[in-house]
This record gives C-alpha cells, sequence and structure tokens, in this order.
C-alpha cells in the first residue's frame, strides 16, 4: 500500500493550491520542497540583514475562483486591494500615473485614448477569461467534453458581437508596439503599457507573436490586470496558503529535495509509484504531481530513459531562457524621485519601446543592455516590516538580461551591470546611490540556480504561439496528464503559463480528480 495517494514536487502557490485542493476531497497528500522555506519565487528574502523583499514583489493576476474554492478568506486572506499606481517615467517628458484605470498626467488626445483602449481591452479579457481556467483539449480529440469547451470558446468570441470579434482576431495577434501606437502618442506611456505584456519573456515591443494574449491573461483576475500587494505582502499570501493546505490536511516537507521520480514498468506500460528524496530516502505514492519546470521534471527528474525519443526531443527545445534580473537595495532613506510626491506606485524607467527594444537586442546577442529598463518598486513603504525603522527597500524586475552572458557573470560583469543600474536610477532619482547600505543583483542565471527553475524563467517555458493553450509545454504533456501514467504537471509550464495566479495548479488538481 502506498504511503500517499499522492505527492506533490515544488511548495510554491500552484502546488500548495493543488495539494490543497487533492486534500480537502480525503486524499493523502505529501508536499515536498527542496528550499527551506515554501512559494518559490514568493517567498521571503532576506538579501541584507534585516532586509526582505521576495523575487514576485506583487499579485496581478490572481483568480477569483481559487480565492473562493480554496477559501482563503477563513485564513486570512483579504479581499481589500491595496491597488498600486502604475508610472511611466521619462527625463524628457513628465510622469503620467495610472491610477485604479486613471490616466493623469497625459496630454488630453492619450488620456481620451486610454479610455477606449482598456475598455476594449476588458471586454476581450473578459470574453477569454473562462478558458484559463479550463483545461485545454486535446489536439485531435473529439469528446463531448472537449467540444463543449471549444464551443463555449467559440459561443463567448461570437456573442462581442460581429465588429468585436473581428477586432479581437487582428489585435490578439500584434506586437505589442502596434497596439499601443495605434492608440497613443506619449513615449514613456507607451514603453510603460507595453511593460505588462512583455516582463517575463523573451519578447520586445516589435515581437510578432502573442504578447497580447499574455496581456489579456493577466487582465483577466481579481483586479483586471492591476498590481497589488496582499495584506502581508507576497509572503503573506504564501503564508494564507500554508494555512489553507494544512488545514486541508496536507503533509508539508521542507528541505526535503526530490532526486528522482520512481518509474515502474511491467506488460501494461510505465507508472509512476513515488519519489527518490536527495538524502536516499524512498515514498511510495498512487500518484506523483511536479509543480517544478518541464525540462526539470521530465529530463532530471524522470530521465530520458523512461520517455519517447520524439517527447524528450520536443522538451528539450522548449525555450526558456530567462530575461529578468532582480535588483533589491538596502536604502537609508526615502529616495527623492523628479516629479514624484511620493514614489509609492510601481515606476518604469524606460522613456521609449526603443529603450526596451535596444536593450532585447543587446540580450539575444549574450550582452548586457547599455540602457536598461527597470520596474521600481518601494514596498517598504506598504510593509514597513521589510527594513529597519526608517530604512526603505527599493526592488527591481530589470529586463533584457542574458542568462547566458557572454564571458559569463564574473564579479566584475555584475559589478559592470550594477553600475550601469545605478547610473540609470541616478537620472529618475539624483542621489540614490549615496542611500544604498547594501545590494543584490539576482540574474536569470543566479535564478536557475537558487530556485530550480530552468533557464531562469519566471514562466518555466517561454509564453509563445507553440508553448501556449494545448502546446503548453508541447502536446502529450498538455493536459496536466503526462506520457507516464500517474505522473502530472501543475507548474507554470503547464496551461495557462506564469505568474501568480494560481490557474495551473487548480486545473492539474481539477484534472487529476477528473
Amino acid at each position: 500500500m502506498s504511503e500517499f495517494d499522492t505527492v506533490v514536487i515544488g511548495g510554491g502557490h500552484n502546488g500548495l493550491i493543488c495539494a490543497t485542493l487533492l486534500a480537502r476531497i480525503g486524499q493523502r497528500v505529501l508536499l515536498l520542497e527542496a528550499k527551506d522555506t515554501l512559494g518559490g519565487l514568493a517567498a521571503d528574502r532576506e538579501f541584507a540583514p534585516g532586509f526582505h523583499a521576495p523575487v514576485a514583489q506583487t499579485l496581478y493576476g490572481l483568480q477569483a475562483a481559487v480565492v473562493k474554492d480554496l477559501r482563503l478568506t477563513d485564513y486570512g486572506f483579504t479581499e481589500k486591494a491595496d491597488l498600486i499606481d502604475l508610472i511611466a517615467l521619462s527625463t524628457k517628458e513628465a510622469p503620467i500615473t495610472i491610477s485604479d484605470d486613471v490616466l493623469r498626467g497625459a496630454q488630453a488626445d492619450d488620456t481620451l485614448a486610454f479610455v477606449k483602449y482598456r475598455a476594449q481591452l476588458k471586454t476581450f479579457a473578459d470574453a477569454l477569461a473562462p478558458f484559463w481556467g479550463k483545461t485545454m483539449p486535446r489536439i485531435g480529440m473529439g469528446s463531448l467534453k472537449d467540444l463543449m469547451t471549444f464551443g463555449h470558446m467559440g459561443l463567448k468570441l461570437r456573442l462581442l458581437g460581429r465588429d468585436d470579434m473581428l477586432e479581437f482576431f487582428r489585435v490578439a495577434t500584434l506586437p505589442m508596439r502596434d497596439l499601443v501606437d495605434e492608440h497613443f502618442e506619449s513615449d514613456s506611456l507607451k514603453a510603460a503599457l507595453c511593460w505588462d505584456g512583455l516582463v517575463g519573456s523573451k519578447m520586445a515591443p516589435r515581437s510578432p507573436n502573442q504578447s497580447v494574449l499574455t496581456l489579456l491573461n493577466r487582465m483577466a483576475g481579481r483586479h483586471e490586470g492591476q498590481h497589488m500587494i496582499p495584506a502581508g505582502g507576497m509572503t503573506g499570501f504564501i503564508t494564507v496558503l500554508e494555512r489553507a493546505a494544512r488545514s486541508a490536511g496536507v503533509e508539508i516537507r521542507t528541505d526535503a529535495a526530490v532526486q528522482k521520480i520512481i518509474i515502474d514498468g511491467d506488460e501494461n506500460g510505465q507508472h509512476c509509484s513515488g519519489v527518490r528524496l536527495a538524502n536516499g530516502g524512498e515514498i511510495s505514492a498512487g500518484c506523483v504531481v511536479s509543480s517544478a519546470d518541464p525540462k526539470t521534471t521530465f529530463l532530471k527528474l524522470v530521465g530520458a530513459a523512461h520517455l519517447e525519443i520524439e517527447f524528450t526531443n520536443r522538451i528539450r527545445r522548449l525555450r526558456c531562457d530567462g530575461y529578468v534580473a532582480k535588483v533589491n537595495l538596502a536604502l537609508t532613506d526615502l529616495p527623492v524621485f523628479t516629479g514624484i510626491d511620493r514614489p509609492d506606485g510601481r515606476m518604469i524607467l524606460a522613456p521609449s519601446m526603443d529603450t526596451l527594444e535596444f536593450a532585447y537586442d543587446n540580450a539575444k546577442y549574450g550582452e548586457l543592455p547599455q540602457q536598461p529598463a527597470l520596474e521600481v518598486l518601494i514596498p517598504s513603504l506598504r510593509q514597513p516590516g521589510l527594513a529597519p525603522k526608517g530604512q526603505q527597500v527599493l526592488s527591481a524586475n530589470v529586463m533584457y538580461v542574458p542568462g547566458e552572458l557572454k564571458g559569463g557573470w564574473t564579479d566584475e560583469a555584475r559589478r559592470t551591470f550594477m553600475a550601469t543600474i545605478m547610473q540609470t536610477l541616478e537620472q529618475y532619482a539624483p542621489g540614490i546611490t549615496a542611500l544604498v547600505s547594501a545590494s543584490e543583483l539576482l540574474t536569470p542565471a543566479d535564478l536557475e540556480t537558487e530556485y530550480h527553475v530552468s533557464g531562469g524563467h519566471w514562466h518555466h517555458a517561454e509564453p509563445a504561439v507553440d508553448q501556449l493553450l494545448m502546446m503548453r509545454p508541447t502536446y502529450e504533456a498538455a493536459q496536466y496528464r503526462t506520457p507516464i501514467d500517474g505522473l502530472f504537471l501543475c507548474g507554470a509550464g503547464s496551461h495557462p503559463g506564469g505568474d501568480v495566479n494560481g490557474n495551473a495548479g487548480r486545473n492539474a488538481a481539477r484534472e487529476i480528480l477528473a
């Protein structure tokens, strides 16, 4: 008899959500996390004595269904949103702020255009919203359930009306640059609006693919894509998920790295029967669910010997090059940003879309961006406990930064890049360098090593057209099931993708229980 009905590998938010929903129906569930804390990229991180900042610093796509199904409000999650303004900064233009869907500081034409722009995107996001929380049908399958899913999707799009439906099919595949160029004049505003479709991916404003679809996915959350910091911050949110999991009966073990997924075979085929830990122990289970990225799951934990060569080759070819670096600064005081009364918004430091495009061009050749684009937040203004009294934390996402740098990430390369980042910050917050008492740079290579994410990619696999929907991460593993009986996926490499929205974990649990 198996020790557990299900073992879940990985204690990020998707693993916690999947484990909780399985335990709720009476399964004996064990969750194993390699690190000493839960939460993955959203886990607490003390980067200097007394200074804290997780890699994932905000919520912006959390699904209402996840909150409801896990009864998160019972465990301390508050529905009250602490929404964060988006501020477009430029050395050539005055700051432009988007606060609760209202544009301020822009020219009159851009202000009027923004109303139409947001209304159109909300319409499209609402039409697609139900499908991020569904299992996408397998290619070539024709079951009643699959036909109903396609029928539902078709009906939702048809109900948009003829004009909106045609516009949806045109807009959904546009590069972000084309979309915002159609509506706005301000260079800094256009760059800031591009950010939420591009961040975390290996795409720039001109890249033809699906960045608009990514933006619509992010707008399907509880606050239509607006960023928020939950009560207690991101680590507080993970604490809520942990409480829900333990209350449901999930057994959680940290410092419990999985070395191998155990595969048994007989005349009926292969079956997953448990896991072997790095310490040599083995745990038997009727089902194993991996929230690790697909390359880690199949190539390291399962092994190519247990997979068909065609499937193995598709997994090897998955694109998962992370392009986002993380910078954390410990500050002795609050910096002053030019033109801003109080820097408590999400500040995009990218004067134009060319800033993003040129940084991307550098990165794709393994070079450091000459002018990095930054998303800057001072979370300690909303969570004073992140820093000692009277001091502050600055946390920034930096695009585009290659994980595989020409010449490698040497100490000299790190110092050079940090100097470039500080020069960029000085343009917007003069004197900020003198306030820095400690700093941290996490490159995609660091994220890969420390958080066990292939390529350091936020989303475990690039959210491109050939790696989305019923193709995510690839066929034969795109419905959370895998070619091996008893092995499932529930991480960001599954539909609908990354970000802290919980859909992959919730969808996987429902598929396992189907």
